[in-house]
């Protein structure tokens, strides 16, 4: 079983996945409007032709929210310089000697 995450890395987390997903909501809203606000401004479409451009607008910006999400989520740990799913792996200590303070 992995070691218990403190107060803080709770909290980091919490924080990161609000990030994430206000994030994201800003990014689809700004998708769905770049994809459907000017066809559906500059041209007068059909009700067939409508329906695809909104439908098209929509998987845009789905794709684009799930995307932002996996993307600051899926870094998140490696900012941090370690995973949070284990212990902190022990530095390595190749080349020092034991005694710290002798001289040569």
């Amino acid at each position: 079983m992995g070691e218990r995450r403190t107060q803080a890395e709770r909290d980091a987390m919490t924080v990161e996945i609000g990030y994430a997903l206000v994030s994201s909501a800003v990014l689809a809203g700004l998708t769905f409007a770049a994809a459907s606000a000017p066809v559906l401004l500059l041209f007068d479409l059909g009700r067939t032709a409508r329906t695809v451009v909104l439908g098209l607008a929509t998987a845009a910006a789905v794709l684009a929210f799930v995307a932002r999400v996996t993307h600051v989520l899926w870094r998140f740990p490696r900012r941090e310089g370690r995973r949070l799913d284990g212990p902190t792996p022990a530095p390595d200590r190749a080349g020092r000697s034991d005694s710290a303070g002798s001289a040569p």
